[in-house]
C-alpha cells in the first residue's frame, strides 16, 4: 500500500512540530528566569542578614566600650 501525505498534512505536522518546540523553549526560558529569581532573592537577603548582624555586633561592641 502506497500512501502518501497530503500537503496540507505535511503542513498541519511541521506547524505541530514547531508549536511543541516553541513551547517546550518557553518553559525551559521560564524555569531558567524561575530559578535566576529566587537565587537573586536568596543573596539579597543573605546580604540583608548580615548586614543586621553586623550593626547589631557594632552596636554592642560600642555599648561595651562605653560601659569600660
Amino acid at each position: 500500500m502506497d500512501e502518501q501525505l497530503s500537503k496540507t498534512e505535511i503542513g498541519k505536522d511541521a506547524l505541530q512540530e514547531t508549536v511543541v518546540s516553541v513551547a517546550s523553549a518557553v518553559g525551559e526560558v521560564a524555569s531558567i528566569i524561575t530559578t535566576a529569581v529566587k537565587d537573586v532573592a536568596g543573596a539579597i537577603g543573605g546580604v540583608a542578614t548580615d548586614l543586621f548582624e553586623i550593626r547589631d555586633g557594632v552596636r554592642r561592641a560600642s555599648e561595651r566600650s562605653q560601659a569600660e
